[in-house]
């Protein structure tokens, strides 16, 4: 990982933290598929790579979640520090 920070991160997660926020106040219910998007990118880019075992079968609605999740597998995450200076960070070194 380098050491060289690519940006102040200050502005991007304060536009993240405003989409996440504006998600939640729409005026009409997204599609299924439209939610299953939504939530893929939120889980891969707070959490990154799917870390659970796929749910059972007949759990529609957390098996329906985790496919979504795992589809943006290896999408790439960006990290903020504590001292607010951000890394991009493969998979593969996470």
């Amino acid at each position: 990982m380098s050491n060289t920070p690519l940006f102040d991160p200050r502005p991007l997660q304060a536009d993240f933290d405003s989409a996440a926020e504006d998600v939640k106040k729409l005026k009409t219910r997204p599609s299924d598929d439209e939610l299953k998007e939504l939530y893929g990118l939120y889980k891969q880019s707070t959490v990154g790579d799917i870390d659970t075992e796929c749910p059972g079968m007949l759990d529609l609605k957390a098996k329906a979640k985790w496919e979504a999740w795992n589809l943006k597998k290896g999408v790439f995450t960006i990290k903020f520090t504590l001292s607010n200076q951000c890394y991009r960070i493969p998979n593969k070194e996470r």
